[in-house]
């Protein structure tokens, strides 16, 4: 534990900046500190005119807190453990040091955050000395009541406190909402931002998650909440910060870009400011007030440290470090003390004082932090006799979240899994079975950690995959809807970042990415054992209740009738794996067979 925890919250509460604490929802009635003095060095000789203030940043942790499992072959990297010793390493030397992340610190966690609501993340995100974040979509997973509960503190409202005579205190720094407000109050359910004050100091920190995030969260997850455009939102706030004397500001907004390589520190700027980047975050970029002096971003799990032209066309920097705690990125602002702004050029060369960013690996070479370690190990212990629990059996690794290719071999496993459980008839006598690639939040690796069980899926394992536990839907939909469906995966929303849906064994198509549009759906080879999809019949059809509400941009899927709620998928994935393997018969990875696919 870190020493006299409880005397350094008070001590934030005591010197946060809170700003805007009027237009605070009542949802959240207390809010803990943001950022404030931490670092040393208090001269007595007068300032000098420029104060270097360094930015460090990431996204997207997902309550990883051990280091991801992947069979991918990327570098080795992440784990908080690592994180926190990079991030403390990257601080010395650093008297004005800030550290903020750009959203989804936790939901669709790994079992050892996710099966404690991700109080163990919340845990080690204060001891990282986290000052500030933005919601992302996943902080809205379990709804805007559980955000608070991880905001202010208190043990869960079913399960209780996890562990005996210790109350969850929540996070010690501010969750910002700005484009997120209630739906009847109309106020945002969380501060909308908070300002970094030192030695005279002032940074403002505005935080926006996704407009659509309703459309990548379940409806449960985003009742009574309203999702607000994310340039209106940070321009409005921007101007409030502004007139309160705040010149300098930062934007974490939870959406993000591609860029066009995959390297960790991809600058985007090889033929030009931005050229190198696409997706969401440029128009957003373009579209935020020149007031805005760097976004940090999020959303899609990429990395990049890009300049993008604002809208009075000066570049601004742009970053985003990955995913899963395996990238950071350290960024220098040049503050000046007269004018309190960031200075930034027009030109971006070595000898300009405008912002320097990096990103770097948080690479498992270095000595791993104590407390995070023990962290660690005190949560493991009590997950302990659920997450190692076998459930299946593998010969090899079975690729889900880090296979780039359309169609999944996980993907098709869950599919497969979920089309057993609810074929039967008293089961919803489904007869295909869709899963959303972005549910499949991992892979089944061979390898175990401890080389002694290779080939054994735990329940942990199989929860990393599967963390939502969605429940699952049988509904009846018309052969023209389920083709109307697949149509969806490569148009209107999902044109521009196509979402290729896993398919239960018997369906088949060619998927022509060769055309635009719906017409990349070959419509007249979609099968179903063999024989054509019939536009006028009825079929039934399995999918999670995400999928069923019609995230993702699939409508169609939306529009099924006759419900019938079964098992949730986990459940079912797990059945699945204990029906077909056994030690002596392990499974093998499913073919990837089924959509045939022209490029």
């Amino acid at each position: 534990m870190s020493a006299t925890p409880q005397k350094n919250r008070a001590s934030r509460r005591m010197l946060a900046a809170a700003a805007g604490l009027a237009t605070v929802g009542a949802l959240v009635a207390a809010m803990p500190a943001g950022a404030q003095d931490r670092g040393h060095g208090h001269g007595h000789h007068k300032p000098a005119r420029t104060v270097d203030v360094q930015l460090l940043s990431f996204n997207d942790l997902h309550g990883n807190l051990e280091p991801p499992a992947s069979s991918a072959g990327t570098i080795p990297a992440g784990g908080v453990e690592y994180l926190a010793s990079s991030l403390r390493t990257a601080r010395k030397g650093h008297p004005y040091s800030i550290t903020a992340a750009g959203g989804d610190m936790v939901g669709a966690s790994p079992l050892l955050s996710g099966l404690f609501h991700d109080e163990p993340t919340i845990e080690a995100l204060n001891k990282i000395d986290l000052d500030v974040t933005t919601v992302g979509n996943h902080e809205f997973d379990e709804g805007a009541t559980e955000l608070a509960r991880l905001q202010n503190g208190g043990c869960h409202p079913v399960e209780g406190c996890y562990e005996t005579g210790k109350t969850f205190q929540g996070a010690d720094f501010p969750y910002l909402a700005a484009n997120v407000t209630d739906e009847k109050t109309g106020k945002p359910i969380l501060k909308p931002y908070t300002v970094w004050k030192k030695n005279g100091v002032k940074i403002g920190f505005i935080g926006v998650t996704l407009e659509g995030t309703p459309n990548v969260v379940t409806a449960n997850g985003v009742k009574g909440l309203k999702f607000h455009d994310e340039i209106e939102t940070v321009n409005k706030y921007a101007k409030e910060l502004d007139q309160q004397g705040v010149k300098s500001i930062v934007a974490l907004i939870h959406e993000g870009g591609a860029p066009a390589s995959n390297t960790h520190n991809d600058d985007c700027d090889t033929s030009g400011a931005g050229d190198g980047i696409s997706g969401p975050i440029v128009d957003i970029a373009k579209g935020i007030s020149p007031k805005v002096d760097a976004l940090v971003t999020g959303h899609t799990h990429q990395a990049y440290v890009c300049t993008i032209p604002d809208p009075a066309g000066n570049p601004r920097l742009v970053t985003s470090a990955s995913s899963f705690g395996k990238v950071y990125t350290d960024t220098t602002l040049t503050y000046d003390r007269r004018t309190e702004d960031i200075v930034r050029t027009s030109v971006k060369s070595a000898g300009a004082s405008n912002p320097k960013s990096a990103n770097h690996i948080v690479s498992r070479d270095q000595r791993r932090a104590r407390d995070m370690t023990d962290l660690i190990a005190r949560w493991n212990a009590l997950a302990a006799p659920i997450a190692n629990k076998p459930q299946g059996y593998i010969t090899a690794d079975i690729d889900g979240r880090s296979s780039k290719a359309s169609e999944k071999p996980l993907g098709n496993l869950i599919a497969d899994a979920q089309l057993e459980g609810l074929a039967p008839a008293d089961k919803g006598g489904a007869v295909v079975a869709l899963m959303n690639p972005g549910g499949i939040r991992g892979d089944l690796v061979y390898a175990s950690a401890d080389g002694k069980s290779d080939g054994v899926v735990t329940y942990g394992e199989s929860f990393t995959v599967q963390p939502f536990t969605n429940m699952m839907n049988v509904v009846d939909l018309t052969g023209a809807q389920l083709i109307t469906a697949l149509q969806q995966q490569v148009s209107g929303s999902n044109e521009a970042s196509p979402k290729i849906l896993q398919v239960s064994e018997g369906l088949t198509y060619t998927l022509d990415l060769t055309k635009t549009g719906a017409a990349r759906v070959v419509t007249d080879t979609i099968e179903l054992d063999g024989a054509a999809i019939d536009p006028a019949k009825t079929y039934r059809v399995a999918m999670n209740e995400f999928l069923a509400g019609g995230g993702d941009g699939f409508a169609a899927l939306g529009q099924g009738t006759d419900k019938l709620v079964g098992a949730s998928d986990l459940d079912l994935f797990n059945a699945y794996l204990a029906a077909h393997s056994t030690a002596a018969a392990p499974l093998a990875p499913p073919a990837t067979d089924r959509i045939t696919v022209i490029q």
